[in-house]
């Protein structure tokens, strides 16, 4: 009997030992790990710009180093600006991008409020500062774009193992798509908001019937007269706006004249509204019998009259350029303008980049994405607005795609979002968006609760931050 309690006290003893030893074996290594910043800054070619402190994260400003063509990555380098807000290396990864510059300020998009993840953005390739140089345009297309993204993504998974979103509102949900289709294994799900799809570039009926039934009659009415009289009273406001652009040293090269900048700024009236604005808007809407100074705040507040100065269009050259080679442009005819247009032809994306820059278009691009989104497609939601006319083409989804979805929010804009739509599909695509993320709590697997977010709104990190952008932009 005394043996057997001796064993038994030996056997305890050792059992302690052996779970202090590896309790202190698990301690040495939890402290012996590196930061997350010395792990992201290992991976080779990416440096650090600057890290920026908030609360509950560490957000980094990156650059990392991409090939200028990945089918001869030889042939040189540029530094592409990215941010990571860092959550934790056990949480999902979102990624996102606008499609244009990247925000160096900590940022969260709806997915990533949702899932409450990480959160990786890229600077789309040719937008300064990750811009080769010198710019061999013809390496700037969605396939090269969509490898940059696909190069981050492996460099960063091995850190953030877990799943990972791709998601981005207007151009950047065309980029998230595009990057699907070209690396369909890479993204867990994909979550595309306001993102237009121009299948045919040159049959542009849809917009003409969008404008023909959007908002009120009321309101379309309202808006025509006053893009009409913005015409009439041409002379008065181009005077004006010389004189402004003088002040503002602001000149016209690219497109020619200061007469053909306006007849662009006043063309672009209607769409822009409709794009930024809503219903309700339609009481700011001033009478065709306004005065000029009214008339010139209104069309300076919806249109912008620097879009289409040489300064204003510099830092938007390669949209303008990827429009005019494989997006696509929108068209639509304005029969209540006629008699007052000077310039046909001029609306069209090749009088927006400098002429030393050649542009072909390639109609074969935006065909293949579509087919593959109808028929390929896997986890993909769309989110887009009623009442924005770049949702009048957008991507649909049909036989062959896979828990793939497309949501409209009623009367909504280009700020169009998940948390606008109707109850029914709200929650619907947030639990999908938490399944795709790998995050559903079990009992909205099951049914049992509805699907919500999984963060508290956060007023710096979470405001929603609509670019405002005139017609051919997006």
């Amino acid at each position: 009997m005394r043996k057997a309690l001796r064993w038994l006290l030996s056997l305890v003893v050792l059992i302690g030992t052996a779970v202090v030893g590896s309790a202190s074996s698990v301690t040495a290594a939890h402290a012996a790990e590196p930061d997350i910043k010395e792990r992201i800054l290992a991976i080779p070619g990416m440096s650090l710009i600057e890290e920026k402190p908030y609360e509950g994260y560490r957000f980094f400003v990156l650059n990392y180093t991409q090939p200028i063509d990945h089918r001869h990555p030889s042939k040189g380098t540029f530094q592409q600006r990215l941010t990571l807000l860092h959550k934790a290396t056990d949480r999902p990864t979102v990624f996102f991008t606008s499609g244009y510059n990247v925000n160096t300020n900590p940022r969260r998009s709806e997915p990533t409020q949702i899932v409450d993840g990480n959160q990786v953005s890229m600077e789309y390739r040719f937008f300064t500062p990750s811009r080769p140089q010198p710019a061999d345009w013809s390496k700037l297309d969605i396939w090269q774009a969509a490898k940059d993204q696909h190069r981050i993504f492996k460099a960063l998974k091995p850190i953030y193992g877990k799943n990972w979103l791709a998601t981005g509102g207007s151009k950047g949900g065309m980029t998230a798509t595009y990057y699907r289709r070209f690396f369909p294994n890479d993204m867990d799900g994909t979550v595309a908001y306001v993102a237009p799809n121009d299948v045919r570039n040159k049959e542009d009926s849809a917009y003409d019937r969008f404008f023909r039934t959007v908002g009120t009659a009321e309101c379309r009415a309202k808006l025509n007269a006053v893009q009409r009289e913005a015409l009439v009273r041409r002379d008065e406001i181009v005077d004006r706006y010389q004189k402004w652009a003088a002040e503002e040293k602001q000149t016209f090269t690219v497109v020619g004249s200061a007469d053909k900048a306006y007849e662009n700024v006043v063309l672009d009236l209607v769409w822009a509204f409709w794009q930024y604005h809503l219903l309700k808007d339609c009481d700011t809407v001033p009478a065709a019998t306004a005065s000029t100074d009214d008339l010139y705040t209104f069309i300076d507040d919806i249109s912008g009259f620097s879009a289409y100065t040489d300064q204003g269009l510099a830092n938007y050259t390669p949209y303008y350029y990827q429009a005019g080679t494989e997006l696509g442009a929108p068209s639509f005819k304005t029969p209540h303008l006629k008699g007052l247009l000077r310039y046909p032809g001029i609306y069209d994306p090749r009088n927006y980049v400098p002429r030393d820059i050649p542009m072909t278009f390639k109609p074969w691009v935006m065909r293949d994405v579509d087919r593959w989104v109808r028929h390929h497609s896997e986890r993909m939601l769309f989110v887009n607005g009623a009442n924005d006319p770049w949702a009048a083409e957008p991507f649909r989804v049909g036989r062959g795609s896979d828990d793939s979805y497309v949501f409209t929010v009623p009367g909504g804009n280009h700020g169009s979002n998940v948390a606008g739509l109707p109850a029914a599909q709200k929650e619907k695509a947030t639990q999908e968006i938490l399944e795709w993320a790998g995050v559903a709590p079990a009992a909205v697997r099951e049914g049992d609760k509805p699907a919500k977010r999984l963060t508290s709104y956060d007023p710096k990190l979470d405001k929603q931050l609509v670019e405002r952008e005139p017609l051919l932009r997006p």
